[in-house]
């Protein structure tokens, strides 16, 4: 059953005529949770724009001109320039307090890119089945990312996270046991709970292996998501969640070791 976009038709609408009469804008699709699932009252709507390459700064500057014309928009977090090197980014809000969770969210993620091989494929098992909403040339391609590429991505990160596992317990115990809260629960997320989050992505969802905390209750079982919300900060006694922890990331280095 498709996604209702509904409350977005107002900008779905928007981005087809400017699909239509802006040249340099070449493909456009929705990505995020509508693609993935997951999609809610609560979501914003992820959009991917393909631009004729070396255009995609002028491009997006006369897209924000005309979305401050043609909507009403409240403000606009723009990311800086250096954040990707061939596109541009920025998140449209039409309310000035989003967060509140009064009303359903507004919120345009707005991500254009210079056209290539790169930005153009998708695999669908990282980013779901986008929804096509401009593309004369058939540019959008499904496909799965390189199967060597990944495989090296992921053994260098298992290798990393089982080098310096001792060193991270250190960091997070010691912290503990000074009483410097603070920087104890930043180690632990950061060199303990993170990590082990993606060992577990390794072993049930490789494809999504960088994907950090996000989706941990779609992406992995049941159970095993469970057991971590067990271990987040504040779920119990810290020495007894960083004992846990990192015996649970040992057991997943092992079982990695021996397959």
């Amino acid at each position: 059953m498709p996604t209702d976009l509904s409350r977005y038709d107002d900008w779905l609408a928007w981005l087809a005529a400017t699909g239509e009469s802006d040249p340099d804008v070449l493909c456009i699709w929705v990505g995020g949770s509508a693609a993935t699932g997951g999609y809610d009252e609560w979501s914003d709507l992820d959009l991917d724009v393909l631009c004729t390459p070396g255009t995609v700064h002028d491009v997006y500057d006369r897209l924000l001109t005309r979305i401050r014309a043609d909507f009403d928009v409240d403000h606009v977090w723009e990311l800086p320039l250096s954040t990707w090197p061939d596109g541009r980014q920025c998140f449209v809000n039409h309310a000035p307090d989003p967060g509140a969770l009064t009303a359903p969210t507004r919120i345009v993620d707005l991500h254009l890119s210079d056209l290539s091989d790169e930005h153009r494929h998708v695999d669908v098992r990282r980013h779901g089945t986008p929804v096509v909403v401009h593309d004369p040339e058939g540019l959008v391609v499904l496909r799965h990312d390189d199967e060597e590429a990944l495989q090296r991505a992921i053994a260098e990160a298992v290798d990393q996270i089982g080098q310096r596992t001792a060193t991270s317990e250190w960091l997070v115990n010691r912290a503990i046991r000074r009483g410097q809260e603070a920087e104890a629960t930043q180690f632990y997320l950061a060199f303990g709970f993170t990590p082990l989050v993606r060992l577990l992505r390794v072993k049930h969802c490789p494809w999504r292996h960088d994907f950090g905390l996000r989706y941990l209750h779609t992406d992995l079982p049941t159970d095993v998501a469970e057991r971590l919300t067990a271990l987040l900060p504040g779920a119990g006694d810290p020495v007894e969640l960083s004992a846990a922890c990192f015996t649970w990331t040992r057991e997943l280095l092992r079982e990695r070791a021996g397959a």
